[in-house]
């Protein structure tokens, strides 16, 4: 449920972010003027390592534990008090819940105490609008969504204005790197690891499949990738030599990047139809760290002359920056949210496209 923000405002808004819908718990103060006067995360790795993924349980406890103190540590680096705010934003979903239900609490608390306006932000677009924090990039534009969770193109036309134009069919991208990085014995987090592991190797070695090639579309798969992967280690004597689990790694990571460079070529080719106006790529999410995929993703946009925008690393991952920023971009829209709301486990960016696809199944 919304509500107009109120308009007593400060000439520059100052917006406190909390972002913990996963293994991250993180908080930061963002101006108007795209400063980001704090940006603190905790990561969780050390809990979770044991385990091999994330631990919802363990996840929310460590949220709880350490919300108070980040966002303490947040507002001095700032150098501003609570009165100095404009408002305050959390990621309100989607998520792992435990966790997005400590961070709206938290946010609220300090929204109600310090008579401040409150902002449920939508994690992924916090992820989507980004860019604009970063690179001050205007709308419309094409957004690649890539992280463990989730592997999406969407135009993006404006705040909470988004058209799905393809997502995964199974495994989102990030999920496909951390099973196959956990295949090869590699450490946690998988996809770094097998990032740093496929440079001294091989990516012409091993035959992989480019899932969905050809086809028409924008969707996504990389189950049947990860499977051919888990054929290829059973054929082998195990423990894996360096040199297999090095052209291994190079060859799913290859196999990845041409079937992305793939379905955003298709992407690139319907909207110099549709919307000729839209003239920048942005890649957004934890895999748009993998400088890889960048190196594709960048030589696929000068072959349609578009400009390419991926963030810094610190701003791919989940922080509270970008949350942060999405929470401002939409309160001088003149948009908060009322103490009442729901963090929400699910939250598509383009419920539409969710609608039409329920309405397909069904028929």
């Amino acid at each position: 449920m919304e509500r107009k923000a109120g308009s007593a405002r400060v000439r520059a808004m100052i917006i406190l972010g909390i972002e913990t819908s996963c293994d991250e718990t993180a908080a930061a103060v963002v101006t108007a003027d795209r400063r980001i006067l704090s940006n603190v995360v905790l990561s969780q790795l050390d809990e979770h390592r044991p385990y091999g993924g994330v631990v919802p349980e363990i996840a929310a406890r460590a949220h709880l534990d350490h919300i108070d103190r980040l966002v303490a540590e947040a507002m001095e680096q700032a150098g501003i008090g609570f009165g100095d705010l404009s408002a305050v934003a959390a990621t309100g979903g989607p998520g792992l819940i435990g966790g997005v239900i400590v961070g709206v609490m938290t946010a609220k608390a300090i929204a109600a105490v310090h008579g401040k306006p409150f902002l449920a932000v939508n994690h992924l677009e916090g992820h989507a609008l980004t860019a604009r924090l970063t690179d001050d990039v205007a709308f419309p534009y094409l957004l690649l969504l890539v992280s463990g969770g989730h592997c999406q193109l969407l135009l993006v036309e404006g705040v909470g204005r988004y058209s799905l134009l393809g997502s995964t069919i199974d495994d989102a991208v990030g999920e496909a790197f951390d099973k196959t990085a956990k295949m090869l014995g590699l450490s946690y987090p998988g996809g770094p690891a097998l990032e740093r592991a496929a440079r001294g190797g091989d990516p012409a070695r091993f035959a992989l499949p480019r899932p969905m090639a050809g086809r028409p579309g924008c969707d996504f798969s990389f189950s049947g990738l990860k499977t051919a992967v888990r054929h290829m280690v059973e054929k082998m004597h195990r423990p894996l030599s360096e040199k297999n689990r090095a052209d291994l790694a190079a060859s799913f990571q290859a196999a990845v990047c041409d079937s992305m460079a793939g379905r955003a070529r298709n992407a690139l080719r319907g909207l110099s139809r549709s919307h000729p106006e839209v003239r920048t790529m942005v890649v957004a999410g934890g895999v748009a760290a993998n400088q890889t995929i960048r190196a594709a993703l960048t030589e696929l946009c000068a072959e349609f002359d578009y400009r390419f925008v991926a963030p810094p690393m610190a701003l791919c991952t989940d922080n509270a920056a970008m949350i942060a920023w999405a929470g401002l971009e939409r309160f001088r829209l003149g948009q908060a949210d009322t103490l009442d709301f729901a963090p929400r486990p699910r939250w598509p960016l383009d419920p539409n496209a969710i609608s039409a696809q329920i309405r397909a199944t069904a028929q």
